[in-house]
Order: C-alpha cells, then structure tokens, then sequence
C-alpha cells in the first residue's frame, strides 16, 4: 500500500498545481476525471498495440547502436506514447465547450498525461521498489507533465485559431520532442555521463513549461472579467 501511495502521489501533486495554476475559470472536476482516466486506460491500451506493431517492424537488433536507440526513443517510444494522449486531448477535450481558453489545453493535456504516468508510475514501482518511487517522483512523472504541458500550450491555442492543424501538429512535435530527447539520453547509458543529457532535457521543458502557463494565463478570455 505505501508503495502505491508513492507511486500516485507526485501524480496529485502535479494535478494539484495546474488545476490552481487555472486562476479565472477552473474546469469541470468531471471532465478532468474524465481525461484522467482516459489517459490512465485507453492511453495505454493506445500505447500497447503501437508498441505490437513497432516492435515487429523496428526492432532492436544491437543494444549498444546509438542510432537505434535514437529510432527507439523518438519514433517507438515518445511517438506513440505522445500519439496516444494527442488523440484524446483532440478527440474528447478540444470540443467540449468547456475548453473555452487557450489554459484549458494544458489542463487536459496534463490530466491526460497524468493518467498515463500514474498508470506507467505504479507498474514501475510496485516493481522497483522505494528507491524507484522516489526516484521516477523527481524525474519521469514530471517529464509526463512537462510532456503535456507544452502539447497543451499549442493545442490551446489552436481551439481558438484558424490554423487548427499546425498548431496541433506543433503540439505533438514538441511533446514527442522533448519526450525523445530525454528518453535517448537515458537509453544510451552504456556512453559514460551520457544520461545527464536527460536531466537537462527536462529542466528546459520545465522552465518552458512554466513560461507555456504564464503566457496562457495572462491571454485568458477570462482575465478582464476577473480584473474588472
């Protein structure tokens, strides 16, 4: 149980922040459940059967091949992991009417994203233990967020803009970006010092991510209304 407790708890802890990062016109709690478990569930089975078919089509001949690693990081793993959140964000959130800010990208790219990592989360650390729990709580599970975050921020905007398709597009490709950057640093650990690439990866996703929100909430639709 306390093992579970870890695993779920940076999770809250992300969801938490960016619901309360949301200052003028919060979103449905039933809606955000919603995109939670959606990513927690239908994410993961999304995931699963790409992973079926990549793995027969790409598949890792020498573990020790840089380029290979960077196919695996990129196009099998952050492609289709990025993929699956994209198609529910797009899919079930962007035409509610509830997203009715460019902010409420992130919010459901983030629950999305948080459902996947919660999911991948206890996997990892009912099988690895505290020092997994601890460890996947200052780096994977906030990459999912930084991962959603900056997806969010373009797909925000793109609600409200006639160039719907880039944007998006430019969502997706930032995720699957910053997801396979910090994923190859980590799959060629066999170079020495190599998975530092990784840690920096994420702190520049962070510090984006922070200036993603910031941006959204000073362009909120709701921003006058509260200052007046």
């Amino acid at each position: 149980m306390n093992l579970l407790l870890m695993a779920v708890a940076p999770v809250m802890v992300i969801i938490v922040y960016i619901y309360f990062q949301d200052k003028y016109e919060k979103e449905p709690i039933g809606l955000m459940i919603a995109s939670f478990f959606l990513g927690a569930i239908v994410s993961i089975l999304i995931v699963t059967a790409l992973y079926f078919f990549t793995g027969r089509f790409i598949p890792i001949t020498d573990e020790f091949s840089v380029w290979q690693q960077f196919i695996q990081a990129f196009f099998v793993v952050a492609l289709a992991e990025e993929f699956s959140k994209y198609v529910i964000v797009k899919y079930f959130n962007q035409p509610k009417k509830a997203f009715n800010e460019p902010y409420d990208g992130i919010v459901y790219a983030v629950m999305v994203s948080m459902g996947f990592a919660c999911t991948e989360n206890i996997m990892y650390v009912l099988e690895g233990g505290y020092q997994t729990a601890i460890l996947r709580a200052f780096t994977a599970v906030p990459a999912h967020a930084t991962f959603g975050i900056l997806m969010g921020y373009y797909m925000g905007k793109a609600k409200f803009s006639n160039n719907r398709f880039k944007l998006n597009m430019a969502g997706l490709f930032l995720a699957v970006l910053f997801h396979g950057a910090y994923d190859f640093f980590l799959f060629i650990r066999f170079i020495p010092g190599i998975s530092i690439g990784a840690f920096v990866s994420l702190i520049i996703g962070i510090i984006l991510s922070r200036k993603a929100i910031k941006k959204h909430q000073e362009d909120s639709n709701f921003k006058s209304l509260e200052d007046s």
